[in-house]
C-alpha cells in the first residue's frame, strides 16, 4: 500500500500523522489524533492453508545429510522443544510438509508393502506345495531375517557410520522376504520328495534333505553376502544411501541362514510327528 498526497509520496513515517481522514460525522481530522503511529515489522502477505492462516518456514538440508536425518533433527531440536515449552496454545500447530510429508506417506506405504510381500509369498508357496501348513513353517524364517536385519543395521551404526532407518533401508526388509524363504523352501521341498519318491521315514527324509541342500544354501548365501558387502564396507559416492539396505540384507541373510538350518527341520519334524499322532487318534477302530 503506497500513500501519497498532492505534493507527492510521503517520505517519512511522521508524515502520516498529518494525513487527513474524514470522520463519520463528516468532520476532517488528522490521522495522528485517531491513532498512535509507530514503525513495526510485519508480514508482507498473509498465507492460508486449508482456510487457516499459515506461516511457512523452508528448510533445505545440506547435500551430505539424508532427508530422513534432517527430519529427525528438526523434530528433535526444533519442534519437540517448542511443544514441550508450552509456548504453543491450542490455537497453533506445527506440521512438516512438502517433501517431508511425501516421505512420511512413502514410509507408511512401504510398511504395507512389507505385509503384502509376506502375504503374496505365503500364497505362492501354498500353490507350490498345494498345502497351507508347509508355507507357514517356511515363513518362520522371515522373523529371523528381520531380526538379523536390525542386528546388521545396529553393527553398521556402531562400527562404521550412522545409518538411519530410511526408505532404502526399509526396502531391504521387503527384499529379505523374497530371499530368505528360498533356503527353507529347499529343505521342505526336498524332504517331501524324499518321503514321496523314496518312501523314507520323515526324520530320515528331513536329515537327508538338509545334508543334500546345505551346500547350495550356503553357496547362494555366500555369493549374495559377498556381493552386498561393498555397499556396506567401502565408502564412495552414494554409499551413504545404500549402506543401510546392504547392512539389512547381509545381516538378515546371515542370521536367517544359520538358524534356518536348525529351526525349519525341527519344525518340520514336529509337524510330521503331530500329523502321525492325529492320524492314529482319529483312525477308525476296526470291528
Amino acid at each position: 500500500l503506497v500513500v501519497k498526497n498532492r505534493e507527492g509520496k510521503l517520505e517519512r513515517t511522521q508524515d502520516l500523522a498529518g494525513f487527513p481522514v474524514i470522520a463519520p460525522t463528516g468532520e476532517k481530522v488528522v490521522l495522528g489524533s485517531l491513532a498512535d503511529i509507530t514503525l513495526e515489522e510485519g508480514p508482507t502477505q498473509i498465507n492460508h492453508i486449508d482456510s487457516q492462516r499459515a506461516i511457512t518456514i523452508m528448510v533445505i538440508p545440506p547435500r551430505e545429510i539424508a532427508l530422513e536425518t534432517a527430519m529427525d533433527m528438526v523434530i528433535e531440536k526444533v519442534v519437540g522443544p517448542i511443544k514441550e515449552s508450552g509456548l504453543l496454545s491450542n490455537l497453533y500447530s506445527i506440521k512438516l510438509g512438502g517433501t517431508a510429508d511425501d516421505l512420511t506417506r512413502t514410509r507408511k506405504a512401504l510398511m504395507w508393502n512389507f505385509i503384502l510381500a509376506i502375504a503374496i509369498s505365503y500364497l505362492l508357496m501354498s500353490a507350490l506345495f498345494e498345502n497351507f501348513f508347509y508355507p507357514f513353517i517356511i515363513m518362520f524364517s522371515v522373523p529371523l531375517a528381520a531380526a538379523g536385519g536390525f542386528v546388521g543395521l545396529f553393527l553398521v551404526n556402531l562400527f562404521i557410520a550412522y545409518q538411519p532407518l530410511d526408505i532404502l533401508t526399509m526396502l531391504g526388509f521387503v527384499i529379505l522376504v523374497g530371499i530368505v524363504v528360498n533356503n527353507a523352501i529347499l529343505i521342505v521341498h526336498q524332504s517331501l520328495n524324499n518321503i514321496r519318491d523314496q518312501n523314507m521315514v520323515p526324520r530320515s527324509a528331513i536329515a537327508e534333505s538338509v545334508r543334500t541342500r546345505i551346500r547350495p544354501i550356503y553357496m547362494s548365501t555366500i555369493t549374495t553376502v559377498c556381493a552386498m558387502l561393498p555397499l556396506v564396507l567401502f565408502p564412495g559416492a552414494g554409499s551413504e544411501f545404500y549402506r543401510g539396505l546392504g547392512s539389512v540384507v547381509v545381516g538378515g541373510l546371515l542370521i536367517s541362514t544359520v538358524f534356518t538350518i536348525f529351526l525349519i527341520p525341527a519344525l518340520l519334524s514336529l509337524t510330521f510327528d503331530a500329523a502321525s499322532v492325529l492320524k492314529r487318534f482319529f483312525k477308525p477302530a476296526k470291528s
